[in-house]
């Protein structure tokens, strides 16, 4: 089968399309033909060495977190899956998905969304399960809260915006100039062009969540707007306890996990038409490195997707 590694870590230039045997399920797994897969800032964090589970020993490695397809084979303790289903999951690292076949944990995974082909399914998982799990699981987002997302246009982002406001949440959103029709459109309730505006000076009333995918000088002006109790959540490490304290929020950092329970009811919302994928580009499985350029090199509006069957 056709797959795309990495035999070193390093820029672009270390990726390869290669090919290699398919994989055997094992009784808990899935086999699932990949129809599409997502392209992630995680992906090329791994292919550049930085993301910390990954190490030499891996290697070569095939990159890919997230996948749509149809199930070729499954273990005798995969699930409720079959053969000729569709899916779409969050890979566990080690299975990559910019490949034609990859292996799936049966309980990690969920039926596609109906509303969506495989390219538009595959811009989902990881970047729904990074959201869905800041909000709620994290940030404990209720209905009639108010919450800040910084980059409410990316991947993870766009996302955020339309599960807060699906759960009844009042959203504020920085995002580029470009960008802000694009958020208002996705549901926020404010959306400031934070090339413009300093959002401490125009966002009103404090929020009861900040939702941080920037960091940076953007998470240290952040503090300052959260109510007391409220909290600070961050995709990029943990934020400081100590700034928590001084402020009385809570603050948590985390890493996205695979959940098929809850990819069945992102897809639930999605087939609902509360929620969408937005798709940046697409590339050919071939067209990988290229793929990654882009979403290294710049900041895509939605997601960018691999399509790797016809």
């Amino acid at each position: 089968m056709k797959a795309v590694r990495i035999h070193r870590f390093g820029g672009p230039d270390v990726i390869a399309v290669e090919d290699i045997p398919a994989p055997t399920p094992g009784d808990d797994e899935i086999l699932l033909r990949v129809h599409a897969a997502s392209v992630n800032p995680v992906d090329y964090k791994i292919r550049e060495g930085k993301y910390p589970p990954v190490g030499h020993d891996k290697l070569p490695l095939v990159l890919g977190r997230d996948v749509s397809g149809i199930v070729e084979a499954c273990g005798g303790k995969a699930g409720q899956f079959k053969p000729g289903d569709a899916v779409y999951t969050m890979l566990e690292p080690g299975h990559g998905g910019y490949a034609e076949l990859t292996l799936v944990q049966g309980a990690h995974a969920a039926m596609k969304p109906a509303r969506l082909d495989h390219v538009q399914a595959a811009a989902v998982p990881l970047a729904a399960l990074t959201a869905w799990q800041g909000l709620f699981d994290h940030g404990r987002l209720r209905s009639g809260q108010r919450v800040l997302i910084h980059g409410g246009a990316g991947g993870v982002g766009h996302f955020a915006v339309q599960f807060a406001k699906a759960r009844g949440a009042t959203v504020i959103t920085t995002v580029a100039g470009r960008d802000v029709e694009f958020a208002a459109d996705i549901g926020a309730n404010q959306a400031i062009d934070y090339k413009a505006e300093r959002f401490e000076d125009v966002i009103g009333e404090k929020v009861d969540m900040v939702f941080d995918l920037v960091a940076g000088e953007t998470q240290a002006r952040s503090w300052a707007v959260i109510k007391p109790g409220g909290v600070m959540v961050s995709t990029l490490g943990q934020p400081s306890a100590d700034k928590a304290d001084s402020y009385k929020v809570r603050a948590a950092g985390y890493t996205a996990q695979p959940n098929g329970a809850q990819l069945a009811e992102i897809a639930r919302l999605i087939d609902s038409g509360k929620v969408k994928a937005v798709i940046d580009a697409t590339f050919t499985l071939s067209d990988a490195r290229q793929a990654q350029e882009r979403q290294q090199g710049g900041h895509p509006r939605g997601k960018i997707v691999l399509k790797v069957a016809a």
